[in-house]
């Protein structure tokens, strides 16, 4: 083993699956493989012998992700160093040593641990973020994805109104998530059966908890006026019926994101570090503890704001050869993290004047709405990581001053 091996007592590269996995572990020249089921008792009874093997010296493990099963029934074993590799990464690595393309899983196994052995230097050991951090993290990704099915299924549920009960959307407008309206559909899922409540009742369940606008009494009695879309009772009892059980979803789902809500509430009060991100405009309740999350606890995570930028995606790729020469958006990236960006950058406009004149910049240079934005996030990552590093407030008085001193070109475009 050479010196710079040395620190490692041996290398393994897991091919991962969702019943079993292939292991190739690397001794000094010898190698061995074989399978590992994907069990808890399996995976401790590995991991707890390669620790009595190794007389607890540290084993590098090579697997194509960071996160999943797998990588979080690894996290516990303090004997393991993981490496998490882009599955691109052993794409690349698979072609240089065998371009006829062939693929297995023991081999790739084999891959991940030759990859390992000779360039772990070069790779990325992981590192996880602290309690506080990690909650917030996965707080908001949950929170995230709970969204993301709520849209979803209020999508769907639009969809099916369309078929049959058009006047609802009416009523409801935009808000086909609020609980009132959501009330309103459960108790009366068809023109008929609304049309038979009484006007007080209607009114009082479809205004409830939000202000009654002026015409509040002209609505309700436009609906024993409105024209049914359809007649045919045995549609409008399906899709009554299919409508009701979607309503039950999405009030399932506000109280999921509610309940995530005011954890995170409570996660970002007691996080050290909570009030550099809830000093960004524009960040609010729900993207602060996203961009906590995105930059992490450990601020020698990044050795630049430089890495942060092309580690989310924001940053383009170029490419350069002889005279050609290209800029494109960068693909390989962990989506999440570019969205949380981008999404910062866009809702800054409303609150940053130095950020709504940039993105003016940007569409007066022709740029299109999504790059201005991302050219936005870009300037913004610069500050972010330099108030992480430093753990200091936001200030946007002082960043404008900093752009005056500098006769920066968009101050042209501050409003007055």
């Amino acid at each position: 083993m050479s010196e710079s091996n040395s620190s490692y007592a041996a290398f393994v590269g897991i091919d991962w699956a969702d019943q079993k996995h292939d292991v190739c572990l690397i001794e000094g020249e010898r190698h061995e493989l074989c399978e590992l089921r994907h069990t808890p008792e399996a995976i401790d009874a590995w991991a707890r012998d390669l620790e009595d093997r190794f007389g607890g010296r540290p084993v590098a493990v090579c697997l194509e992700q960071s996160r999943g099963p797998l990588m979080h029934a690894l996290m516990k074993y303090s004997c393991l160093a993981l490496f998490p590799v882009n599955p691109k990464q052993l794409s690349r690595f698979r072609e240089a040593l065998g371009p006829s393309g062939a693929k297995d899983d023991p081999r790739d196994a084999w891959l991940l641990a030759e990859l390992l052995r000779h360039h772990h230097p070069r790779l990325r050991p992981w590192k996880p973020d602290d309690g506080p951090t990690r909650r917030i993290r996965l707080l908001a990704e949950s929170r995230r994805q709970l969204v993301d099915d709520r849209t979803r299924t209020g999508n769907r549920l639009k969809a099916l109104l369309k078929e049959y009960f058009p006047l609802a959307l009416t009523l409801c407008g935009s808000r086909v998530y609020t609980e009132s309206f959501l009330r309103l559909l459960a108790r009366w899922p068809s023109l008929n059966a609304l049309r038979r409540a009484r006007p007080q009742t209607v009114e009082h369940v479809l205004f409830a908890g939000r202000k009654r606008p002026e015409n509040a009494a002209e609505q309700v009695a436009a609906i024993r006026q409105a024209v049914p879309l359809v007649k045919d009772p045995m549609l409008i009892e399906a899709r009554g019926l299919a409508a009701k059980a979607l309503v039950a979803q999405l009030r399932a789902l506000n109280g999921a994101i509610a309940e995530h809500d005011q954890r995170l509430e409570k996660a970002m009060r007691e996080h050290p570090r909570a009030d550099v991100f809830r000093s960004l405009p524009g960040a609010g309740e729900a993207i602060a503890p996203r961009l906590l999350a995105a930059m992490g606890s450990q601020t020698d995570r990044y050795e630049s704001a430089a890495a942060v930028q092309q580690y989310s995606g924001i940053a383009p790729v170029t490419r350069q050869s002889g005279n050609s020469r290209t800029v494109r958006r960068r693909r390989a990236c962990p989506r999440f993290l570019r969205q949380t960006f981008h999404e910062f950058a866009q809702h800054s406009i409303g609150s940053s004047r130095w950020a709504r004149a940039l993105y003016r910049l940007q569409r007066q240079r022709g740029k299109k709405h999504h790059t201005a934005i991302r050219s936005l996030a870009y300037k913004w990552i610069r500050i972010i990581y330099r108030c992480w590093q430093t753990n200091t407030r936001y200030n946007e008085p002082q960043h404008l001053d900093n752009l005056r001193r500098k006769n920066a070109p968009l101050l042209a475009y501050l409003d007055p």
